[in-house]
């Protein structure tokens, strides 16, 4: 499968996601339920994970259109947990884009909710965010 280029790429037509360290840029074409990351196969690049291609799919499966999108996806930074979930999350709102009425569809699965936690600074004083050196009495 190829991506399909054009040469001004709208804005309404892109829904990002973010979670941790990963953004992804999401892409929705009328299709048959393909599924491509960084443009390697889907399968292959979650490593056959059926836990990451269903958490993908999800929004899609709740509103019955999974077999008629392609989603394109081009995702950086994280691993594959925080790509697959800034994968969904952009999915989710760009389908809500699409059509409003998918909003009140989804906002109670809780796929158009961004999850905040970040990983939390290094303090000076500490070996890391909250690890301290050990203590020692004498």
């Amino acid at each position: 499968m190829t991506i399909k280029t054009d040469s001004v790429i709208r804005k309404e037509k892109i829904g990002v996601g973010k979670r941790k360290q990963a953004v992804a840029r999401v892409f929705l074409y009328p299709g048959n339920g393909n599924l491509l990351i960084n443009k390697i196969p889907g399968e292959k690049y979650l490593q056959y994970n059926t836990m990451y291609l269903n958490n993908i799919w999800d929004p899609l499966k709740k509103l019955n259109l999974e077999k008629q999108f392609d989603i394109i996806a081009l995702v950086r930074g994280g691993g594959l947990t925080g790509q697959t979930n800034a994968i969904q999350l952009g999915v989710a709102r760009l389908i809500c884009k699409m059509d409003q009425k998918n909003r009140s569809i989804l906002k109670p699965y809780g796929f158009l909710t961004r999850d905040a936690r970040i990983k939390e600074r290094k303090k000076y004083g500490l070996r890391k965010a909250r690890k301290a050196p050990q203590y020692s009495k004498r």
